[in-house]
């Protein structure tokens, strides 16, 4: 059967996969960050311009993450763990911790400022932190928006059970289930657990779409990829992927976002003028202060 051959460097051969992106990863100090979004290549990929795996790590007793209090703009952070526990606070007041299964969806708008510790509890008896954090860009007529903060619960989110399958709908709606997080784009963020053997349909129904896999193997029309890839899709093609082991994915997408962003440090705007306007804000001390968390990340030089 003619067809092209693979070019060189190429690692797929996938007609549906338009690119995949491979995380850098970065030591902390105790845990490993890696990342795969922004990307050479791809900014984004629906809304979503960032995108981080936080671990696995194991902490030693009384030690954990503290990001002291920092800023953003123009975007909205998504926290999903898969194990451990993080205590967030922010300038709006909000003391929430997140727990596996949760959903920590913080909307900074024109500017919010938050921290995210590991509580003194978990510390005393061993920290361990697993899971995902991503941005969302906003919409241009939002970028200006109040800050928001929603919290939903484990038992908030739908999930869907069956064929060796368990989807849980973080953000927006797949597979005939909605999430109640409300967010101004049209876009899909969930999470997939499969057993070997399981097949999970990708329908396209959103232009822009991409899976992460966070553990285990799987096979996409012949091709065969481990942990630590994103696969970003073209769009228009119905794809379905194959567990070859226990696997966990998540799965991202959603409209294209009203043009490019700028993007430093902690902001993302459509504007370079308006990043440039929140660094002198934050270096001159116009942002919010966290209640009962008085440190702060300095500006980067």
């Amino acid at each position: 059967m003619p067809d092209d051959d693979p070019r060189p460097g190429d690692t797929h051969a996938c007609d549906a996969i338009e690119q995949v992106i491979v995380p850098r990863a970065r030591d902390l100090g105790g845990f490993t960050v890696r990342r795969a979004l922004p990307a050479a290549g791809r900014q984004m990929v629906g809304p979503f311009i960032f995108f981080d795996q936080i671990g696995p790590a194991e902490f030693l007793l009384g030690q954990g993450i503290d990001v002291r209090p920092h800023p953003h703009i123009g975007l909205a952070t998504v926290t999903y763990l898969f194990d451990g526990e993080i205590m967030h606070r922010d300038s709006l007041g909000t003391q929430q911790p997140i727990r596996p299964g949760e959903l920590n969806l913080m909307t900074a708008g024109r500017g919010i400022v938050h921290s995210e510790r590991t509580p003194e509890g978990e510390r005393q008896n061993g920290a361990r932190l697993f899971g995902l954090q991503l941005w969302a860009a906003l919409p241009a007529s939002y970028e200006d928006g109040a800050p928001t903060f929603m919290h939903h619960a484990r038992s908030e989110l739908p999930r869907i059970v069956g064929e060796g399958k368990r989807v849980s709908v973080i953000m927006g709606s797949l597979y005939g289930a909605t999430s109640p997080a409300a967010f101004p784009h049209p876009s899909f963020y969930a999470e997939a657990v499969l057993a070997p053997g399981a097949i999970l349909p990708l329908d396209p129904d959103y232009d822009e779409r991409a899976i992460y896999i966070i553990s285990g193997e799987v096979d996409i029309a012949g091709d065969t990829f481990g942990a630590g890839r994103l696969l970003v899709f073209k769009p228009g093609d119905r794809i379905s992927v194959m567990a070859l082991s226990n696997a966990r994915l998540a799965l991202i997408g959603g409209e294209p976002m009203d043009g490019p962003r700028h993007i430093w440090w902690n902001f993302v705007s459509s504007s370079s003028e308006r990043i440039r306007a929140a660094k002198a804000d934050w270096t001159a001390g116009r942002f919010d202060a966290v209640p009962g968390d008085p440190e702060f990340l300095p500006l980067p030089e």
